[in-house]
């Protein structure tokens, strides 16, 4: 039977890390060595970097899950955060195990954006929609990647005739409606968007495949 410290230290969390995309903030731990760590319960604080007192997340507070969402409380995107995690089993607390600093803004990825598209006689019309944040507008709307990032549409067109993974760029910008054009009858072709961050020399995921026949 493992003593008290022994528990203490055998039950500690790990790799206590933020994860967030497009500004949907999550932090993830993984438990403790010890065989015992799968019955503890989780306990989770935050805080603004700078400050003195640590704040308790309610919602995190004495749970079984290895995930706690900080969406709410990182949502001033400049500010740089600390989290930290301790266990508890048996009576017994772990230590706090503490995150890395986290800064929204500067650490977040970016998604891809959605894609539609259209044909007509020898082109394909590409509509895009920027990815959302869970941050919303007075009237309820949420608010695009757009407005915090000066962020481009990158759009790549695959001629699946030639070659399947090859991608080439017909265009990087900002426009949210673009036509391509001269494209052959009969060809399937497929399109695939990015983000493109030209600031911070970022790019999102590609977007899932969107396909036609001319």
């Amino acid at each position: 039977v493992l003593g008290n410290q022994d528990l203490q230290d055998s039950i500690k969390p790990q790799k206590v890390e933020f994860h967030s995309l497009n500004f949907n903030t999550t932090l993830h731990w993984q438990p403790g060595w010890a065989r015992e760590a799968r019955d503890a319960l989780y306990f989770v604080q935050y805080k603004v970097y700078g400050q003195s007192t640590w704040q308790n997340k309610d919602e995190c507070w004495g749970i079984s899950g290895h995930v706690c969402d900080l969406t709410h409380e990182t949502s001033d995107i400049q500010e740089p955060y600390y989290s930290r995690v301790r266990a508890a089993l048996a009576g017994v607390y772990s230590s706090w195990s503490l995150s890395c600093r986290f800064t929204p803004w500067r650490e977040t990825m970016i998604g891809p954006p959605m894609v539609t598209v259209a044909h007509s006689n020898k082109s394909i019309t590409v509509k895009l929609q920027a990815p959302r944040s869970p941050y919303r507008r007075k009237r309820g709307s949420k608010i695009p990647m757009t407005n915090y990032y000066d962020l481009l549409y990158q759009v790549f067109i695959i001629n699946n005739l030639l070659d399947e993974q090859h991608r080439v760029l017909v265009y990087e910008g900002k426009d949210k409606v673009i036509k391509i054009e001269d494209l052959r009858r009969g060809v399937s072709y497929c399109i695939v968007a990015k983000m493109y961050m030209p600031m911070l020399d970022h790019s999102s995921a590609y977007s899932s495949r969107q396909c036609t026949v001319l």
